[in-house]
Protein backbone atom coordinates (compact mmCIF):
# COMPACT_ATOMS: atom_id res chain seq x y z
CA UNK A 1 0.00 0.00 0.00
CA UNK A 2 2.86 2.36 0.78
CA UNK A 3 4.31 1.91 -2.71
CA UNK A 4 0.94 2.58 -4.37
CA UNK A 5 0.43 5.73 -2.29
CA UNK A 6 3.99 6.89 -2.93
CA UNK A 7 3.49 6.45 -6.68
CA UNK A 8 0.54 8.86 -6.36
CA UNK A 9 2.62 11.25 -4.23
CA UNK A 10 0.53 10.50 -1.14
CA UNK A 11 1.79 9.82 2.37
CA UNK A 12 0.91 7.55 5.27
CA UNK A 13 2.89 9.76 7.61
CA UNK A 14 0.05 10.25 10.11
CA UNK A 15 -1.68 6.89 9.73
CA UNK A 16 -0.59 5.63 13.13
CA UNK A 17 -1.51 8.80 15.02
CA UNK A 18 -5.14 8.98 13.94
CA UNK A 19 -7.69 6.18 13.41
CA UNK A 20 -8.11 5.80 9.66
CA UNK A 21 -10.20 3.17 7.86
CA UNK A 22 -8.44 1.94 4.72
CA UNK A 23 -10.49 0.26 2.00
CA UNK A 24 -8.69 -1.64 -0.73
CA UNK A 25 -9.43 -3.12 -4.11
CA UNK A 26 -7.48 -6.23 -4.92
CA UNK A 27 -7.53 -9.08 -7.36
CA UNK A 28 -5.77 -12.38 -6.88
CA UNK A 29 -3.78 -10.91 -3.99
CA UNK A 30 -2.61 -7.89 -5.99
CA UNK A 31 -3.44 -4.45 -4.64
CA UNK A 32 -5.19 -2.42 -7.33
CA UNK A 33 -6.30 0.65 -5.38
CA UNK A 34 -6.89 2.16 -1.98
CA UNK A 35 -8.96 4.88 -0.35
CA UNK A 36 -9.34 5.92 3.28
CA UNK A 37 -11.86 7.62 5.55
CA UNK A 38 -10.81 9.37 8.73
CA UNK A 39 -13.85 9.99 10.95
CA UNK A 40 -13.97 13.30 12.81
CA UNK A 41 -17.30 13.58 14.60
CA UNK A 42 -20.09 13.32 12.03
CA UNK A 43 -17.78 14.39 9.19
CA UNK A 44 -15.10 12.31 7.56
CA UNK A 45 -11.90 13.16 5.76
CA UNK A 46 -11.71 11.29 2.46
CA UNK A 47 -8.04 10.67 1.78
CA UNK A 48 -5.36 8.48 0.29
CA UNK A 49 -7.18 7.64 -2.95
CA UNK A 50 -4.70 5.87 -5.18
CA UNK A 51 -5.12 3.56 -8.17
CA UNK A 52 -2.35 1.74 -10.02
CA UNK A 53 -1.17 3.72 -13.03
CA UNK A 54 -2.26 0.97 -15.42
CA UNK A 55 -5.84 1.20 -14.07
CA UNK A 56 -6.34 4.96 -14.13
CA UNK A 57 -9.36 5.88 -16.21
CA UNK A 58 -10.88 2.43 -15.71
CA UNK A 59 -13.55 3.54 -13.20
CA UNK A 60 -11.78 1.95 -10.24
CA UNK A 61 -11.14 5.32 -8.58
CA UNK A 62 -14.83 6.24 -8.81
CA UNK A 63 -15.79 2.81 -7.45
CA UNK A 64 -13.41 3.28 -4.51
CA UNK A 65 -14.88 6.71 -3.74
CA UNK A 66 -18.41 5.25 -3.85
CA UNK A 67 -17.31 2.46 -1.53
CA UNK A 68 -15.78 5.01 0.86
CA UNK A 69 -19.04 6.97 0.83
CA UNK A 70 -21.04 3.83 1.68
CA UNK A 71 -18.56 3.03 4.45
CA UNK A 72 -18.84 6.59 5.80
CA UNK A 73 -22.66 6.42 5.81
CA UNK A 74 -22.52 3.08 7.63
CA UNK A 75 -20.33 4.75 10.28
CA UNK A 76 -22.92 7.51 10.71
CA UNK A 77 -21.00 10.22 8.89
CA UNK A 78 -23.11 12.84 7.11
CA UNK A 79 -20.41 14.62 5.10
CA UNK A 80 -17.03 13.91 3.55
CA UNK A 81 -14.32 16.52 3.06
CA UNK A 82 -11.11 16.16 1.07
CA UNK A 83 -8.04 18.08 -0.04
CA UNK A 84 -6.50 17.69 -3.47
CA UNK A 85 -3.84 19.31 -5.59
CA UNK A 86 -4.43 17.34 -8.76
CA UNK A 87 -7.86 15.70 -8.84
CA UNK A 88 -10.40 18.53 -8.60
CA UNK A 89 -12.08 17.60 -11.90
CA UNK A 90 -12.35 13.95 -10.83
CA UNK A 91 -13.96 14.81 -7.49
CA UNK A 92 -16.30 17.28 -9.17
CA UNK A 93 -17.53 14.42 -11.39
CA UNK A 94 -18.09 12.39 -8.20
CA UNK A 95 -20.43 15.07 -6.84
CA UNK A 96 -18.03 16.97 -4.57
CA UNK A 97 -18.21 20.76 -4.47
CA UNK A 98 -15.51 23.34 -3.74
CA UNK A 99 -15.47 24.32 -0.07
CA UNK A 100 -13.59 26.96 1.87
CA UNK A 101 -11.17 25.34 4.31
CA UNK A 102 -12.47 27.58 7.07
CA UNK A 103 -16.00 26.24 6.51
CA UNK A 104 -15.01 22.69 7.49
CA UNK A 105 -15.55 21.40 11.04
CA UNK A 106 -12.79 22.22 13.53
CA UNK A 107 -12.16 18.47 14.01
CA UNK A 108 -11.32 18.17 10.31
CA UNK A 109 -9.16 21.29 10.41
CA UNK A 110 -7.20 19.83 13.33
CA UNK A 111 -6.12 16.70 11.41
CA UNK A 112 -2.51 16.43 10.30
CA UNK A 113 -3.73 16.44 6.68
CA UNK A 114 -5.21 19.92 7.10
CA UNK A 115 -2.59 21.30 9.49
CA UNK A 116 0.59 20.27 7.73
CA UNK A 117 0.63 17.30 5.35
CA UNK A 118 -1.39 18.84 2.52
CA UNK A 119 -0.09 22.20 1.34
CA UNK A 120 -2.18 25.33 1.71
CA UNK A 121 -2.47 25.37 -2.09
CA UNK A 122 -4.55 22.16 -2.07
CA UNK A 123 -8.20 22.80 -2.87
CA UNK A 124 -10.88 21.70 -0.43
CA UNK A 125 -13.99 19.79 -1.56
CA UNK A 126 -16.94 18.29 0.27
CA UNK A 127 -20.04 16.19 -0.27
CA UNK A 128 -23.13 15.89 1.89
CA UNK A 129 -23.98 12.20 2.33
CA UNK A 130 -27.37 12.67 3.96
CA UNK A 131 -28.58 11.81 7.43
CA UNK A 132 -27.29 8.61 9.04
Amino acid sequence: MQALLAASLLSLQDSEADPIDFLVAEQDGTLLGVVAVQACGDTGLLRSLAVGTNLRGSGLGKALVERAEMHARARGLVRLVLLTETASAFFSRCGYVPTERGDTPVQIQSTAQFRSLCPATASCWSKFLGPP
